[in-house]
């Protein structure tokens, strides 16, 4: 039976596979083809990968280092902050000159407005019967107030002249200030800002001179003296004290 068996399997055709013929040329191409996008592909995902990693070459390096050299750098800032702080600096001489000019500004309006306010109570008075001026000229008010500034005295002094029919009065006034230095006390004749000791004023009704004056810090002024000479006379016409406010 085994013999049968052999025998049959002897007979029994081997398996044939039928293949395409492809020349060695085609064969030759593919392999290339293929290498080359195996080859591609490698070195794309090696590039994906470096840059990922954030790995730069040589030349790259050399160019990002060369504008953060320390030398180099320390120079760019200090030129920056040289620009900057000279900007700021005329800036702030801007703006300091602007309060200055605004400070003046405000103590010019202060000191007229304080001027116009004392007019104008005046006149109410004068017109609402409540003030009586007499015939002639005399002094309607005279204050003295110490100033917020160290040393600082600052005066007013106000004067009119009553009559139906008065004529401009021509004179002057002079200021005697009385102060204690270092237990001693002086009197000390003012200068106007023509450094003269005499106030010329011109007036018909009314007039007033609002000033100020400045004494050494170890000084303290006790009173002032307001003297009124009509033009031509050397005595004077009327006088009156007074003591800081």
């Amino acid at each position: 039976m085994n013999k049968l068996f052999k025998k049959n399997s002897e007979l029994l055709p081997e398996r044939v596979i039928v293949r395409p013929y492809t020349s060695w040329r085609t064969r030759m191409l593919v392999i290339f083809l293929f290498c080359s996008l195996l080859l591609m592909l490698s070195w794309g995902m090696y590039e994906a990968g470096r840059r990922t990693a954030g790995v730069v070459d040589a030349a790259s390096l050399t160019k990002l280092s060369e504008p953060y050299h320390v030398t180099t750098c320390l120079q760019k800032k200090r030129t920056e902050l040289c620009t900057q702080l000279a900007e700021l600096t005329r800036q702030f001489q801007i703006v300091q000159t602007t309060n200055e000019d605004l400070a003046k500004q405000t103590r010019l309006l202060s000191k007229e407005n304080n001027r116009l306010k004392e007019e104008l109570d005046f006149f109410e008075h004068v017109m609402s019967g409540n003030t009586k001026i007499d015939n002639g000229i005399s002094i309607h008010q005279f204050s003295l107030k110490k100033d917020a500034q160290p040393g600082v005295y600052r005066y007013s002094v106000s004067m009119v002249q009553g009559g139906q029919r008065p004529k401009d009065f021509h004179g002057s006034l002079k200021f005697f200030v009385n102060l204690r230095q270092k237990d001693q006390r002086k009197t000390v004749l003012l200068a106007n800002k023509e450094a003269e000791q005499s106030f010329a004023i011109n007036f018909k009704f009314y007039h007033r001179i609002e000033e100020s004056f400045r004494v050494p810090p170890d000084a303290i002024v006790e009173s002032m003296k307001v003297q009124v000479f009509e033009q031509n006379d050397a005595q004077a016409k009327l006088t009156q004290t007074a003591e800081p406010m």
